[in-house]
């Protein structure tokens, strides 16, 4: 695809309409990936605008995972030695989120180990959220697993605005990465938030041994389901997990597929969220590729990135940050 047909598809874009699989599939090859980039950043600037929105989130129960997902230390199917605790107490929760709220950012989230949290649990976290939203305004997500309708509405009416649900990947690779629950399991923990009247935020992971075209696969049902956030992971080989030993993808495709999830996703925030370590070299290139917003700050079992730093970078390219 030539620089003239980026530019006519990045034009429909602009005016509201969509790409079709097969032009996306053209455009991920095309060998004009700096106009592929620009294309993506003018898309980015004209729905999304000049900031980048920011969200943290705390490690509220940890290890001791039932689920076999191919990709994490938290299972208890693989012997990683990550740290294993029960839902913290209400006064960490509260500690941890008002440290969130004073750095300026807009969104704070509990994110729990395995399948899904019990009633009781739910009931235990919607306390903490109860109790964060009595001394701040900071907006409240939650990451509790495969959860229903009767929880997730417990946690909307606990102030809960959004709800967390990665898809991970493309509907056909999920089965080679999980076995333990189903594609459709995640898509309908997310029509249920949606139901109660959550917004959803969901992503994947990049460099799991899918191809370019599942990526683009997994943008397209994100675009089908609609969600207003997509965190975009770069695979973490984590020792112990049976992708330990997975190659890093090259700096280009990571680029070229970030590009694509703005063009097929023009009006939801792409985050930047775990991995962002392993592509340390090209995250200025991949905001001016379609990034929009970044979890910052505790990042489950990986390290996280500096909110300062961030800030500090976001200013420099003309993009500060903000609390949506």
């Amino acid at each position: 695809m030539n620089i003239e047909q980026i530019d006519a598809l990045k034009q429909r874009v602009l005016a509201g309409g969509q790409i079709t699989e097969k032009e996306a599939l053209a455009l991920s090859r095309t060998a004009e990936k700096e106009a592929l980039y620009a294309a993506a950043d003018a898309i980015r600037a004209h729905f999304m605008g000049p900031v980048v929105d920011l969200c943290s989130i705390m490690n509220a129960r940890s290890g001791r995972c039932s689920e076999d997902c191919k990709w994490c230390s938290q299972s208890r199917y693989f012997k990683t030695g990550v740290p294993e605790y029960p839902l913290v107490s209400e006064e960490e929760g509260v500690k941890h989120a008002l440290e969130v709220d004073h750095h300026g950012i807009g969104h704070f989230s509990l994110v729990t180990s395995g399948r899904a949290m019990k009633p009781k649990q739910v009931a235990q976290a919607c306390e903490i959220y109860k109790a964060i939203g009595r001394r701040s305004t900071i907006k409240l997500c939650a990451s509790m697993g495969l959860l229903r309708e009767p929880e997730l509405r417990k946690l909307k009416d606990a102030g809960v605005v959004r709800y967390h649900c990665n898809i991970e990947t493309a509907p056909s690779h999920f089965p080679t990465l999980c076995s333990t629950h189903t594609f459709e399991d995640k898509l309908r923990t997310i029509r249920e938030a949606k139901a109660v009247g959550m917004k959803v935020c969901s992503g994947g992971i990049f460099g799991m041994g899918e191809t370019l075209a599942q990526r683009i696969e997994m943008a397209f049902t994100l675009r089908d389901i609609g969600v207003d956030s997509i965190p975009i992971n770069i695979l973490n080989p984590i020792e112990g997990t049976p992708l330990q030993g997975s190659q890093p993808l090259p700096d280009d495709e990571v680029l070229v597929s970030i590009a694509m999830f703005r063009f097929i996703n023009p009006t939801a925030h792409l985050r930047f969220a775990g991995g962002r370590n392993l592509i340390a070299g090209i995250q200025e290139k991949a905001l001016a590729a379609g990034i929009s917003a970044a979890l910052v700050g505790d990042l489950l079992t990986t390290l996280g990135a500096s909110v300062e730093q961030d800030k500090a970078m976001f200013k420099r390219l003309g993009r500060g940050a903000v609390a949506e």
